[in-house]
């Protein structure tokens, strides 16, 4: 199914965007869950700006009487006031990770679904931009998929500044919705982050791009097909 603009008349509603985005983001963890190997798992998460995500929420539910809130994560020690407080930004995020089970429980790929609300503002697409370096540095495998039309910010450009990447080297993969995946690898001592970029546009078919588990070993996310199972799902086609 080309792609369609879900920031626009007919679709162009935030709340309908929020959960077609939570339910692309399970579709595409349930296609690559059967490409996985065995000791590697998948798992998706969800929260939109100054939400509060679904497993945290479980856990602090219901009332101890007398107005206090039950809540088993309140300590009976407590600090002093804090010294002050800062203005920060708690960044949309729709993403779909994934985990080796060798040796312990460690994250080598993250698949991000781009939101309006990671290109809302430079605060915002700074705090992107920060996770995926950070990702990269950890030697964690990335892909970024944007299909926002609402806001022009180019989020690969943002990872590029923020790693000193040469502006003419970014501005290569110059447009307003793309995928990109990104391999970070150590050649001859040397760190590198190796990129796949793919531009597309709204009535076009999204692309097929390579997620590296570890060492040479890459599976395909198919975010056309992922897609394409969403839309059905909400009964958009």
């Amino acid at each position: 199914m080309p792609l369609l603009d879900h920031f626009r008349p007919p679709l162009g509603d935030e709340a309908g965007w929020n959960s077609f985005h939570s339910n692309w983001a399970t579709r595409i963890a349930d296609q690559i869950a059967d490409s996985l190997p065995e000791d590697f798992q998948v798992e998706e998460y969800a929260k939109a700006s100054g939400g509060v995500e679904i497993d945290i929420a479980t856990t602090r539910t219901g009332s101890a009487g007398n107005g206090v809130a039950a809540d088993r994560w309140h300590s009976p020690w407590q600090p002093p006031p804090p010294t002050g407080h800062m203005p920060t930004l708690f960044p949309d995020k729709f993403e779909v990770l994934v985990f080796q089970f060798s040796g312990g429980r460690h994250l080598v790929g993250a698949i991000e679904l781009v939101s309006p609300g990671n290109k809302d503002r430079q605060e915002a697409r700074d705090a992107f931009a920060t996770k995926i370096a950070s990702y990269l540095q950890q030697g964690v495998n990335v892909i970024v998929i944007d299909v926002v039309t609402s806001r022009r910010a180019n989020m690969h450009h943002e990872v590029m500044r923020l790693l000193n990447v040469s502006e003419e080297l970014a501005r290569t993969a110059e447009t307003a919705q793309y995928a990109v995946s990104y391999r970070p690898v150590l050649r001859e001592g040397r760190p590198e982050v190796d990129w796949w970029f793919k531009g597309f546009g709204v009535g076009d078919l999204l692309p097929t791009m390579p997620l590296r588990l570890i060492g040479d070993y890459f599976i395909p996310v198919d975010f056309e097909a992922a897609y394409t199972e969403a839309l059905r799902r909400r009964r958009l086609i």
